[in-house]
């Protein structure tokens, strides 16, 4: 509508310095130190929903850190949307290839860069500033609600216990989420699914202190070199995965959906010219984008022990530790995996160490039905400002809290993110390009108006 492009128009330069103001917030849930930048994140979106035109807006206090819950009921008879997004970030490090300071940001070449740009502050905002279009030019027609939470980053941890509790306050027709990409502004997309997660962590030990590598090498295990065995050999030949039982509840993609995927364009060239690489690697018999999508992974995520300062000190460490991950697809259950995955580092391990290991976060797969009134109001969305219909892809991250909100609000999920796969999310120079934050304002009153219009 040419109110809200008007509206948008004005207001873009107040917009993006908002959203600079946020990125501001160092807002890192897996530091303890930052537990005030965490507090004064949900306030600072606290105090945005209000000026937007949000009717109630409250901070909930968790176990952990604050979800900020708002409201604009506008007819409780009129269909409504739960937004939900999280203000937390992943942590910077390693700092030194940053360009710039990851939470002072800078607009270069059209893009801002700061930690949190895209994932998920940037994204999340735009619904903020759909809202305040909404209200301010008097068309809004859907009741909006916002479940904004500090955790995802950490698995969610407390997330489900809130929900769980406010059943009745978060009680909605669909849930919108931004924190997914899209193909390219050329080449709009959505995603109608993501994968679930399995991660863990694990410690080998071997002898009861570092020793001399000199005095003690070739007669003692080294713990690093067994771990990295270890890890090695949870992959054959054929990059499949070897653990037991890994693959037995995985659904097989039916032909008609690798045609979709097929559909995509993809420019293998430009792919690994990006990521700097020679080679792709990946499950023999998968495409790219089927690896990526379509099937399940097992990932190094981080691997230390020994001596790691600067110069040379011949040691024989005592431990060893890596952080590993598996990334699933519908029908597998995280809790399977996990288990599975602990018990297989615990039963590979040679004599000569122990081996303990332990679950960080999990959580499950989740598709969206292409068939459903959210996915039809969201790919309309997007052909009106894209003028193009949207391509429906599988995503190949993960957002945890799906499958807990479906099972205990029973409603369904319709994504529709605004970034790039190459916006160097969890990486240093993060990146969220101004005409994606901009598009995203516009298209999302689309998708309101859509949803009332095909729900009644």
């Amino acid at each position: 509508m040419q109110i809200w492009k008007e509206y948008q128009d004005k207001n873009k330069d107040r917009f993006l310095n908002e959203l600079l103001d946020l990125l501001r917030i160092p807002s890192i849930s897996a530091k303890g130190e930052h537990k005030a930048d965490m507090i004064k994140c949900a306030e600072a979106f606290k105090q945005r929903l209000l000026e937007a035109g949000a009717d109630k807006v409250e901070i909930y206090p968790t176990a952990g850190h604050p979800i900020v819950y708002g409201e604009k009921i506008i007819d409780p008879s009129k269909p409504t949307v739960l937004v939900y997004g999280h203000y937390d970030v992943q942590p910077a490090e390693p700092l030194d290839l940053w360009k710039s300071g990851p939470f002072d940001p800078v607009i270069v070449d059209g893009k801002i860069f700061a930690r949190g740009s895209c994932d998920d502050k940037g994204q999340v905002y735009m619904h903020v500033k759909a809202l305040e279009t909404l209200v301010k030019t008097n068309t809004l027609e859907s009741n909006i609600k916002f479940c904004i939470e500090g955790e995802e980053e950490i698995g969610s941890p407390n997330l489900g216990v809130f929900v769980a509790a406010h059943k009745e306050l978060l009680k909605a027709d669909v849930i919108l989420i931004s924190d997914t990409a899209m193909i390219s502004l050329d080449t709009p997309s959505i995603d109608i699914g993501v994968r679930g997660l399995s991660y863990i962590e694990v410690e080998v030990t071997g002898p009861n202190r570092d020793l001399h590598s000199g005095v003690y090498g070739g007669a003692v295990a080294n713990p690093i070199t067994i771990l990295a065995k270890m890890i090695a050999s949870c992959h054959d030949e054929n990059n499949h995965i070897t653990i037991p039982g890994f693959y037995d509840d995985v659904v097989i993609a039916t032909d008609e959906e690798r045609k979709l995927m097929a559909a995509a364009p993809f420019d293998e060239k430009e792919y690994k010219d990006d990521l700097g690489i020679k080679e792709l690697w990946g499950e023999k018999g998968f495409t790219t984008n089927e690896r990526t999508g379509i099937r399940p992974t097992l990932e190094l995520n981080g691997i230390w022990g020994g001596y790691q300062g600067e110069g040379a000190k011949t040691v024989l460490p005592s431990k060893a530790f890596a952080k590993i991950s598996a990334r699933l697809v519908p029908n597998q259950s995280s809790v399977k995996i996990t288990e599975k995955l602990l018990n297989h580092f615990k039963l590979i391990a040679p004599a000569g160490v122990t081996v303990s290991a332990f679950e960080h976060h999990g959580g499950e797969a989740y598709m969206t039905p292409i068939d459903s009134i959210a996915y039809q109001a969201a790919a309309k969305a997007i052909e009106t400002t894209f003028n193009k219909k949207p391509i429906p892809v599988r995503g190949g991250g993960s957002i945890p809290i799906c499958a807990l909100f479906e099972k205990e609000l029973g409603v369904k999920i319709v994504f529709m993110g605004f970034g790039l796969d190459s916006d160097n999310l969890h990486s240093p120079n993060e990146k969220f390009n101004l005409e994606n934050f901009y598009k995203g304002i516009e298209t999302i009153p689309f998708f309101h108006k859509n949803f009332c219009e095909l729900s009644k």
